[in-house]
Order: C-alpha cells, then sequence, then structure tokens
C-alpha cells in the first residue's frame, strides 16, 4: 500500500517536472529540407520547427530564417513560400487537472479493489458455514425419517 502512494508521488512530481518543458503558446512550421531550393528534383524531406514567439512573428521571416538562413542564403524568396506556419496555443492547466483526475479516480478504484479482496474471504467463509450448516440439518431429518421407519 504504502508502495503504491510513493510510486503515485513520484509520477506526479516527475510529471509536473515534464509538464515545465512544454509551453502553452507555440509557433510550428513545416518547411522542405534547404536542400530541395537548390535541387531541381522533387523532395519529400520536410523539417519541422518550433519557436516561442508571439503571433505576428509566427512566419518565415521570424522563425525560419534565423535557423536555417545561413543555408538558404540568396534564396528566401523560393524557400519561404513552401513552408507552412501556424501558431498554436493550449491550455496545459487543463491537461495537467486532467490528468490528475484519471490518476485519482484510478487509485481510488484500486483501493476498492484492495478493500473487496480484503473482504472476501470473509464472506465465502459465511457462506460455506451457512451451507455445511443446511446440508447436517438435511442428513438429521433423512437419517430421523429411516430411523423412524
Amino acid at each position: 500500500m504504502q508502495l503504491t502512494i510513493r510510486i503515485i508521488c513520484l509520477a506526479f512530481l516527475f510529471s509536473c517536472v515534464v509538464g515545465q518543458h512544454h509551453e502553452d503558446k507555440r509557433c510550428r512550421c513545416v518547411c522542405p529540407s534547404p536542400a530541395a531550393v537548390f535541387n531541381s528534383s522533387l523532395s519529400t524531406d520536410r523539417k519541422l520547427i518550433i519557436a516561442n514567439v508571439p503571433p505576428s512573428k509566427c512566419d518565415c521571416d521570424g522563425v525560419i530564417l534565423p535557423i536555417v538562413g545561413s543555408e538558404i542564403r540568396g534564396r528566401e524568396a523560393e524557400f519561404c513560400p513552401r513552408c507552412e506556419c501556424k501558431y498554436e496555443s493550449r491550455n496545459t492547466t487543463v491537461i495537467m487537472v486532467v490528468v490528475v483526475m484519471v490518476i485519482w479516480i484510478i487509485t481510488t478504484l484500486l483501493i476498492y479493489m484492495g478493500f473487496l479482496m480484503c473482504l472476501d474471504p470473509l464472506m465465502n467463509r459465511r457462506k460455506k458455514n451457512y451451507k455445511e450448516e443446511g446440508v447436517d440439518e438435511s442428513r438429521n431429518l433423512l437419517l430421523g425419517a429411516d430411523a423412524e421407519d
């Protein structure tokens, strides 16, 4: 029981620490590889770039060029239209509350299951005693009827 509580506490602390690495708002850009601009062949390789910038700077100039600008110098006009940038926002607080609630419900169900497992032997013992008494009374009645004849 104590081991289960410790594991749950460690999982909760770990989830809080990991949760701090995510941002609620981000700019997500998907671009072709820089080699696709220089080659005439079509390349299917895509590059995902995620940055924490304000919504007004969620475009090729604000996110992509500072990272890969040296690789595509002089060909920005060809490269940028191929990039798709989207500004995303999410509420990590709601996500964390839902996860904590799910963990709490699972823990409650596990504790209830443990309680039922401890209660099961007590209930089975009472049923066996009841059945045995019924069988003994039946035998006595049958034997008593045979003795009278």
